[in-house]
């Protein structure tokens, strides 16, 4: 089986299956060197088999011919020899897995060229290494391995992505966007990420290469520079960009460098962006009659959204003076402790107060602490650095690249003023500024969801139904719902319920509590006024008071049902904890024919996804068995009964989020939260569990 491919190859997979193979970048990338004509710089790429292939052992032995024959074509066209010491080939290494990851994998540049180089890679390898081939091997098992790296596994937990997938590694020709004075590297989201606002946004930086610019270690400036500074290569650029958009029908997210002012395009991939964004540019598209989009095809991409009332949040009028203003990379309003360090963040978070993660600049190894936070702040950085996507992505509000703002240990200084870790800020990640103390809000519907609900309307289209595929046609018994509406929204219940989930909307907060929407506003109301409870972004988190008191119902009910019996219930959870595991993977990756490995489930597959749904109709149904028994022993436990029960008969009738979406009460939702739940009750964490292979 071939694993190295160049990038124009003219593949004959499904676009789902060439992207279980080469991985998103690779698959990208091709679309604009074969399809579109673009300037992309000659490479190759290796494929996720070769990944999985070597982590589950050693070095394929047919990749080394490949990698040669590969290499030889890319000397050919850019007129260099690989390894020659007057005038070298360079070539980059990337990660480019089939889900986008974004800077959670290494990158490795300049392979191929002095002692600085080789030094760097022996660091990576752990081998001092002069031979360029032995450079270019070493950087990419480093790449591949790096599928395995601490951030990767926690973004990949945070996104519910399969580790089994493995990442695709692509090799390219270097350009260099800080050779000269008209060299420059950047990146472009065709629309504002945050907004939806159909104008170009994005920063450039001089004299620099792109890892610059999402490290956040440089000043960047805004992308309309390039207007001014070199006006021909904006036109050619924007030009680019437009001919992008329309092909994927959708915001792009395009990585470039410029070397000696001719533009090269390293990467696009459909861009990451808020709920807000992801609305209006739904229905901007669909009303463009020049746009490949339908409104069809607008209100099915953007309704799982749509399920619940979706509004947007606004500081009030009367608002203090800010303490930094800095870029808005990711719009919402969060208020919290303030945490230094990833660490101090995670710790926050186990205590029920989710933080504001304040730091110089993030990187991937701050992804455990930045996935826990209500916010993030960075002195350093513009609004495509590694904080802005991945709280974009995550709907995290996020201030960058905040002047003023130097963190020193264990507190930080904001424009002269002192705060100490813990104490509490506000951001706005709409504006970019920063508040001391909590400020208050209010919160209004967004217009684009009114016309996109109107257009579902007219079509006919329920989106409470999804769009998955159809009933189990295998005739399975598949286990029914237990009464989804029998429970309550006692106050208690809900703090448990905020307590475990962090922040909930009321909607979540409903179907957590088995209570009516309806009900819950008045319930958390009371909390709120009793100052147990406080409103983050559109959602309920708990306050410090309210972390108390979740810690004092959590004391009572392990001392009346005991100890020793939650540590039973726990362990008697785990025995389910890997079955339900492997039911998610089955549903996200499948076998195909004539492959030791796995692809991306795209679903095409009915009896596969009928087998896969008989499993979990199993699960469940031994799962309810064993609540039963819970339930005389902590009846409060058994309460998750009805939840599971309900998403295993959604899923397993079509409606096929209800197997792992986080957008609606699905099963894997629901589960999580129970050992979220029985981890508390036996007195520990998340992270103590994990670190004893329990989780």
């Amino acid at each position: 089986m071939t694993l190295v491919y160049a990038l124009d190859h003219q593949h004959a997979a499904s676009p789902e299956d060439l992207t279980a193979l080469v991985g998103g970048k690779a698959a990208n990338l091709g679309v604009m060197a074969r399809d579109l004509g673009l300037p992309v710089p000659p490479g190759f790429v290796i494929t996720t088999e070769a990944c999985r292939r070597l982590l589950a052992g050693d070095w394929p032995g047919e990749l080394e011919d490949e990698l040669r024959e590969a290499v030889a074509r890319v000397e050919e066209r850019v007129g260099r020899r690989f390894g020659d010491p007057a005038d070298p080939l360079l070539v980059s290494v990337r990660s480019g897995a089939p889900v986008s990851m974004p800077g959670m994998m290494d990158t490795i540049l300049d392979i191929g060229v002095t002692s600085a180089t080789a030094r760097g890679l022996a660091a990576v390898a752990g081998d001092p290494p002069d031979d360029p081939w032995l450079q270019l091997r070493h950087a990419i098992e480093a790449v591949f391995r790096s599928w395995n790296s601490d951030r990767a596994r926690a973004y990949r937990a945070r996104e519910a992505i399969s580790d089994d997938m493995g990442t695709a590694v692509t090799v390219q020709a270097m350009v260099f966007g800080n050779r000269d004075a008209r060299s420059a590297t950047g990146v472009l989201f065709t629309r504002n990420p945050a907004t939806g606002e159909p104008t170009p946004y994005g920063d450039v930086v001089f004299g620099a290469q792109g890892e610059d610019v999402v490290a956040g270690s440089h000043a960047t400036e805004p992308i309309a520079v390039l207007d001014e500074r070199m006006p021909e290569v904006a036109a050619e650029l924007g030009d680019h960009a437009r001919r992008l958009e329309h092909h994927f029908a959708d915001l792009c997210d395009i990585e470039f460098t410029i070397e000696s002012g001719r533009l090269w395009l390293l990467q696009v991939r459909v861009g990451k962006r808020t709920p807000e964004a992801a609305l209006r540019i739904a229905v901007d598209m669909a009303e463009d009659p020049a746009f490949p989009l339908t409104r069809d095809a607008a209100v099915r991409r953007v309704g799982a959204l749509l399920e619940a009332p979706m509004r947007t949040v606004r500081r009030r009028a009367a608002s203090p003076r800010p303490l930094l203003v800095g870029l808005p990379a990711s719009p919402g309003i969060a208020s919290g402790p303030i945490a230094t360090s990833p660490e101090a963040a995670e710790k926050l978070a186990d205590q029920g107060r989710p933080g504001i993660l304040v730091r110089e600049e993030t990187s991937p190894d701050d992804v455990p602490g930045m996935a826990r936070a209500a916010g993030i702040v960075t002195a350093r950085g513009g609004i495509a650095s590694h904080a802005a996507v991945v709280a974009r992505g995550w709907g995290i509000p996020a201030v960058v690249g905040a002047d003023g703002l130097r963190i020193l240990g264990d507190w930080i200084d904001a424009s002269g003023t002192r705060l100490s870790a813990g104490d509490t800020i506000t951001i706005d990640g709409g504006t970019g500024e920063v508040f001391r103390g909590v400020v208050e809000t209010d919160d209004e519907p967004i217009a684009a969801a009114r016309t996109l609900r109107a257009w579902a309307a007219e079509l006919g289209i329920d989106l409470g139904s999804g769009t998955s595929s159809p009933a189990d046609p295998s005739g399975v018994d598949l286990v029914a719902p237990l009464d989804a509406g029998s429970g309550t929204s006692d106050p208690d219940a809900c703090v448990r319920a905020i307590g475990i989930k962090g922040l909930a909307t009321a909607e979540a907060l409903a179907a957590a509590v088995r209570g009516e929407p309806a009900d819950i506003p008045a319930a958390v109301s009371d909390l709120v006024d009793r100052g147990l409870v406080a409103v983050s972004g559109g959602a309920y988190r708990l306050t410090s008071a309210g972390t108390q008191r979740l810690g004092e119902l959590v004391a009572a009910e392990r001392t009346t049902i005991g100890a020793d019996v939650a540590e039973v219930i726990l362990d008697e959870f785990l025995a389910f904890d890997r079955a339900l595991k492997e039911v998610v993977t089955a549903w996200q990756v499948r076998p195909i024919t004539g492959s030791a490995e796995p692809v991306l489930n795209d679903h095409t597959d009915p009896e596969y996804d009928a087998s896969v749904l008989a499993r979990l109709d199993r699960l469940a149904r031994d799962a309810d068995a064993w609540l039963a028994s819970v339930e005389q022993r902590s009846p409060r436990l058994g309460g998750y009964r009805a939840r599971l029960a309900a998403a295993a008969h959604a899923a397993a009738n079509g409606d096929t989020r209800y197997i792992a979406s986080p957008r609606v009460d699905s099963f894997h939702g629901a589960w999580f939260e129970l050992h979220e739940d029985l981890i508390l009750l036996v007195g520990r964490t998340r992270e103590e569990e994990v670190a004893a292979g329990r989780a």
